[in-house]
């Protein structure tokens, strides 16, 4: 309709300079324009008997739009274009034919579709003007002969929108290519349509017009957009992982979500999908096993009349290693608290608590311990030493106890090594113990509250705070109404000890209930590399005593607690990757973290990796050291085949040893382009818009290649259009007329 009533497509008024054809005056013709307004103006009042009021005035305003019109025309106005010379350009067509574009939607893949509208209107028409350079994509594009089915490749396993346009642009350099047309769906999955590559796409000054295909809304959809959990865990933990799960929210349904290692079931529960939700986020626990690599598959079963089941299932690795992490837990007073938490960790095969307790002055009893030698002397005296130990528990012990190098030996512990410090309350804990002046205040969650008052021998009630209901710690059941039922079954508490405010970073796990306050009892805060805890009761063993004897909850928390100290704990070489499963991606980067035995950044350490899949035969390569970060190094694996992979690395100063570390990932393939299949609209119309281009819907390409035609690039003319026969005027100069007239007779003056 537009280019109906204005003769050419909106693109040349958007980059065409109006003027005038025949050289006249603007200033003349504005003169003329006002003579004649005048001259109307003194006709009309000369007929005043007949004319009078506001239809003086509005006849009067009507025939000077007329004359100025007609004057207009007289000028010959015209438009000013570059546009591109008629056979002497390319226009390179990219059709996405990656496996989302396979989809079929009322009858029709997303392909046919956008196939039969490309042959139907614009490749006749582009091939009348332009040298048409034909390109399917997926991860990247490869030229083909025709849209017909034989000519298209084979479905990819994922998109390069970004990538492939770029590519292309690369690719015709030595041609004068005047536009780039792409036709997808938007779901580009590499990972790599970042700011820098639309940067480099526009420095070509090539305008890109983007065509959608596809619905931007899949009905019946339910996905598994995101699989968050830990990369690793300890030997028989429980281990909670978080489920993103899209849909369309149109109605209420119920699925159920599983969690598999290999052919075994870990865990299997029922969600339920509300309407008005499209985003729902659910946690499911399961056991960590033993030792050794556990190959993960989330899956949430399809609910009726869903049509894309590809995007209901992530895989995910998780190791667990075999090492036993040490905790050292110095508690200053025989008490019935020290006795429970050795009796629950006492099974657990993946902790080994080192106990030393002060019977009396200078006089230690020891548990737990590897050698006869070890903790002989007391407290350990330097931080290579204590750094030895995953996490630290400070019990009842006042800090005058420990000297100014142990206390900053404690504070390193949590800030470099990147352990764990749990402060447990007693008549000469915390703030009663003075800890408040010690060299570790920076790294505790509160501003201690100090004095021998704040040990308080009261029974108090502890609850689960909001912040904590996802915690593993208080995990008693996975379900959590269920776990709310369980804590609020739990015996009181003894005794407790006031804290003080707690700092911005910290938070709150628990708490409990002493009168009409609310009183934090288990908080927590990250401090340096590592994060420091407090638990302000030392009466947690009433739990214990009060519950039956084959009720656990007690010996369920404490062992969640030990390992929740020591999970992150990270020895002197730590190996990542950004993530355990890559789909449709070769590209793995590694980063080893490398400290010597005082946990300080190695700089001038050899790191080498050895790479082994999961089919073929290792490979073993140098990591280069970090530009950015000291004692940090890095290497680029090629994932190419699929499978998991083993990844060991070790790390030595000189002749020394510092130490190694090993991981596993999971390279996966076609199964990116199940997820999010809907129209990614806004990437192709950014894309379009930064570009200089148009984004166009499937059903209205008509005009797309005579917008084409209207562009800067490849090889142009300048091309003057004119204006003046435009339908558009000659329809208002009518319009014109005819509502003089009507006004004429509505007042009885014709």
């Amino acid at each position: 309709m537009f280019e109906f009533l204005f003769k050419y497509p909106l693109a040349a008024y958007r980059k065409g300079e109006f003027l005038f054809a025949t050289g006249w005056p603007v200033w003349l013709l504005a003169a003329l324009a006002v003579v004649a307004a005048l001259g109307l103006l003194a006709y009309a009042r000369r007929a005043r008997s007949r004319l009078t009021g506001a239809a003086l005035w509005g006849v009067w305003a009507l025939q000077a739009a007329t004359a100025a019109l007609v004057l207009v025309l007289l000028w010959q106005p015209a438009l000013a274009v570059q546009s591109l010379k008629s056979r002497q350009n390319a226009v390179a067509v990219l059709v996405d034919t990656s496996s989302s574009m396979s989809l079929v939607e009322d009858g029709l893949s997303r392909l046919a579709r956008a196939a039969g509208a490309l042959q139907q209107t614009v490749m006749p028409a582009l091939a009348e003007k332009f040298r048409v350079r034909l390109y399917g994509f997926s991860a990247k594009p490869e030229r083909i002969g025709s849209l017909r089915q034989e000519d298209i490749p084979p479905p990819g396993a994922s998109s390069g929108v970004g990538e492939s346009v770029l590519s292309v642009l690369r690719e015709s350099t030595a041609v004068p290519l005047g536009a780039l047309l792409v036709v997808s769906d938007g779901a580009d999955n590499s990972g790599r349509f970042d700011r820098e590559l639309a940067a480099e796409i526009r420095k070509y000054n090539v305008p890109v017009h983007a065509v959608g295909v596809g619905r931007e809304r899949i009905l019946g959809d339910v996905e598994l957009s995101d699989v968050a959990v830990a990369s690793e865990a300890l030997p028989r933990s429980r281990v909670s992982a978080q489920l993103t799960l899209r849909h369309d929210g149109e109605a209420e349904r119920s699925t159920r979500v599983t969690v598999r290692d290999g052919s075994s079931v870990l865990a299997s529960q029922p969600v339920t999908l509300r309407e008005g939700e499209h985003v729902r986020r659910e946690w499911i626990d399961f056991g960590a096993g033993e030792a050794g690599v556990r190959d993960l598959t989330f899956t949430v079963e399809p609910v009726p009349g869903e049509e894309i089941a590809g995007n209901n299932q992530r895989r995910r690795v998780l190791d667990v290693p075999r090492r036993r992490r040490r905790i050292l837990y110095a508690e200053g007073e025989p008490r019935w608290q020290y006795k429970f938490m050795r009796r629950a960790v006492q099974k657990d095969a993946s902790v080994q608590l080192v106990t030393m307790l002060r019977t009396s002055t200078n006089k230690f009893y020891r548990q737990g311990v590897d050698t006869p030698e070890e903790l002989e002397d007391g407290f350990p005296g330097d931080q290579e030493q204590l750094f030895a130990y995953d996490a630290l528990i400070i019990g009842s012990f006042e800090a005058a106890f420990f000297t100014p190098k142990q206390q900053v030996a404690i504070r390193e512990f949590v800030s470099r090594r990147g352990g764990t410090l749990l402060m447990l309350a007693g008549p000469n804990g915390l703030g009663a113990g003075g800890w408040q002046n010690s060299e570790i205040v920076d790294a505790l969650p509160a501003v201690l509250e100090p004095g021998d008052t704040s040990f308080v021998r009261e029974k108090v009630t502890a609850e689960i705070a909001r912040q904590g209901r996802d915690a593993l710690i208080s995990r008693l059941a996975p379900d959590s109404e269920e776990n709310a039922r369980l804590w609020a079954e739990m015996p009181q508490l003894a005794d407790f000890q006031r804290i003080g405010a707690l700092k911005p970073a910290a938070l709150t796990l628990m708490s409990l209930e002493y009168g009409a306050e609310t009183l934090p009892l288990l908080v927590r805060q990250n401090y340096g590399r590592g994060r420091s805890m407090i638990f302000a009761t030392g009466g947690s063993w009433r739990w214990r005593m009060g519950l039956p004897s084959d009720d656990d909850r007690h010996d369920t928390f404490w062992r969640q607690m030990f390992r929740a100290l020591v999970v992150d704990s990270s020895d002197p070489v730590r190996l990542t990757t950004d993530r355990s499963n890559y789909a449709d991606e070769s590209r793995v980067q590694l980063r080893a973290e490398v400290r010597d035995k005082r946990y300080e950044p190695a700089n001038n350490a050899r790191v080498s990796a050895t790479v082994t899949p999961e089919e073929g035969p290792p490979r073993t390569f140098a990591l280069r050291p970090s530009s950015s970060e000291q004692g940090v190094y890095e290497a680029e694996v090629d994932a190419a085949h699929l499978g998991v992979y083993l990844v060991e690395t070790v790390a030595h100063l000189g002749d020394e040893r510092l130490g190694a570390d090993t991981l596993h990932f999971r390279r996966e393939g076609g199964v990116a382009e199940y997820f999010h299949p809907e129209r990614n609209s806004s990437l192709l119309a950014r894309l379009a818009d930064q570009t200089g281009g148009s984004y166009w819907e499937l059903d209205e390409l008509e005009s797309l290649p005579s917008e084409i035609g209207f562009s800067e690039a490849g090889i142009t003319t300048r091309e003057v259009l004119d204006l003046w026969d435009m339908p558009a005027l000659f329809l208002l100069l009518v319009l014109l007329r005819a509502a003089e007239w009507l006004l004429r007779k509505r007042w009885g003056v014709i």
